[in-house]
């Protein structure tokens, strides 16, 4: 099974209740009580975030954080790399060398492709459309076709 950690669960939550108000100032306590999750995970999350330049930063009494971007330009799997790392199905199809069967493996570019794939679906979808109250599955179009790159050929 495919997932994703509990860290960024959170980040996609906070990410996306920040979209709903793009231009404002988030405190770490504010999302905390509305979101119901502990302050030091918030935190966290938010310095992760923040360091990946998603997020920035403002000091101050009357601080807190916005997002770096419009929630439009901001991708679900901005998020995912931000807090995971690179996105890989498998570990040879987010990085070369991580896997002794690499050089010899049969079924290696059909994870790469698979990999392009979800990678692509991840990034269409974004937190303006994650910050969405009313979200319905048909309002992503999805494609699993990439462009420039055909499906590997199976050999026989």
């Amino acid at each position: 099974m495919l997932r994703l950690s509990k860290l960024t669960d959170y980040g996609t939550v906070i990410m996306s209740h920040m979209a709903r108000r793009p231009a404002g100032l988030h405190s770490a306590g504010e999302i905390a009580l509305a979101l119901g999750v502990a302050a030091p995970t918030v935190s966290k999350v938010l310095k992760r975030l923040t360091r990946a330049e998603l997020l920035q930063s403002v000091r101050g009494a009357q601080g807190g954080y916005r997002l770096a971007r419009a929630p439009e330009r901001i991708s679900v799997a901005d998020v995912i790399d931000a807090l995971e790392g690179p996105i890989g199905i498998t570990e040879c199809s987010a990085m070369v060398g991580l896997c002794a069967q690499e050089a010899c493996c049969p079924v290696r570019g059909h994870w790469q492709w698979l990999n392009r794939i979800v990678r692509h679906s991840l990034d269409r979808v974004t937190l303006a459309e994650m910050s969405r109250a009313r979200w319905r599955p048909d309002d992503v179009p999805v494609t699993l076709t990439l462009p420039r790159k055909a499906a590997p050929r199976v050999q026989s």
